[in-house]
């Protein structure tokens, strides 16, 4: 019984990327709740155009000929099988990947995963407009909850589950740092009076939503809290679960796990990487940070988090393919 298995590079892949694709359904929901939150009357095209320019998916959207319109937009998200960065390709490939794991991943897991695909992977067009996008929104964040709280129960600890949590927490703390993104540059400007700064800090308070952190951040930030709090709290909080640099916390602790559990010496690569992007993250004050340009460090930080997941790739997976051209690319996908 206390006999330790080795796990197949086949494996650890698929897990790794099982993981991602599940966390990606749940942060493609947020992405297009917030949206249309703050869309705003007579800008509808500018806000969704914003979100496809945070995921880096213009060419792929351009292929299909359609002016950027809310719509469109919200099709090529919520309905387009062809788009690799939307909700119903992440599942199927979740899935694709689930099936292949049979040995490893519990009934229980395969159960919801395979209902959760069938349910979602059927939306309707109607869902994609007013409350009913909103609904549609919920459901797909409750339906990886739901996989995310019988991982948590069912799954055996060993290399694999390390491997599973790898994924989940790249693709989480890349994903908190587009949702920071896409909404950084709509948001109303800083000053013009205390009508402007009270939407301000109402439309901060929907980004900490939308990344389920509010009450959180409640809890420690100051009753006059500025966009720099919100920023930080997001970035670098050690406590909130979806913050960058506790994910960042977290992978740099699986990989030591793995290293010093289970003997595997690849995990230097990786483990530099991480010290990389933790010295990014922490090094200098969020304020001087969005003085030099909050979008062009959390291009950096999306760039670092692709670089380390090659690290992890081509150390333990069979033909780790890194994306040649343009490290910012969102949709990164199983080779």
């Amino acid at each position: 019984m206390g006999r330790d298995l080795t796990l197949l590079a086949r494996y650890a892949e698929g897990l790794f990327w099982m993981a991602r694709y599940v966390e990606r359904v749940e942060n493609m929901a947020r992405l297009v709740d917030v949206t249309q939150t703050f869309e705003s009357p007579g800008r509808e095209a500018e806000s969704w155009l914003a979100l496809i320019r945070i995921n880096a998916d213009e060419k792929g959207f351009a292929k299909r000929g359609q002016a950027p319109t809310a719509d469109a937009v919200k099709r090529f998200y919520l309905l387009d099988r062809d788009n690799p960065t939307s909700v119903p390709a992440s599942l199927e490939l979740a899935r694709t990947n689930a099936r292949t794991l049979r040995p490893l991943i519990s009934t229980e897991m395969w159960s919801q995963l395979n209902a959760f695909h069938r349910d979602m992977t059927n939306i309707d067009e109607s869902a994609l407009h007013g409350d009913r996008l909103s609904r549609l929104c919920a459901r797909l964040k409750e339906g990886v909850q739901t996989h995310t709280g019988i991982t948590e129960g069912t799954f055996f600890r060993d290399q694999g589950w390390l491997f599973y949590q790898l994924g989940r927490q790249i693709e989480r703390a890349d994903q908190t740092t587009r949702l920071l993104d896409i909404r950084y540059h709509l948001l109303v400007p800083a000053g013009g009076g205390e009508a402007l700064r009270v939407a301000e800090l109402t439309q901060w308070g929907g980004v900490l939503r939308a990344a389920a952190g509010y009450h959180a951040f409640r809890r420690v930030a100051p009753a006059g809290f500025t966009r720099s709090d919100v920023v930080s709290f997001l970035l670098t909080d050690p406590h909130f679960p979806r913050s960058v640099a506790l994910c960042v916390e977290k992978i740099e602790w699986f990989l030591g796990r793995l290293r010093s559990r289970w003997g595997l010496r690849g995990t230097v690569a990786a483990l530099e990487r991480v010290e990389e992007l933790r010295g990014g993250l922490m090094g200098r004050p969020v304020d001087a940070i969005m003085a030099d340009g909050l979008h062009h460090f959390l291009d950096g930080v999306q760039r670092d988090l692709i670089l380390l997941a090659g690290e992890i790739g081509t150390a333990f997976f069979r033909d780790w393919r890194p994306l040649a051209e343009g490290a910012q690319t969102q949709g990164q996908t199983q080779g």
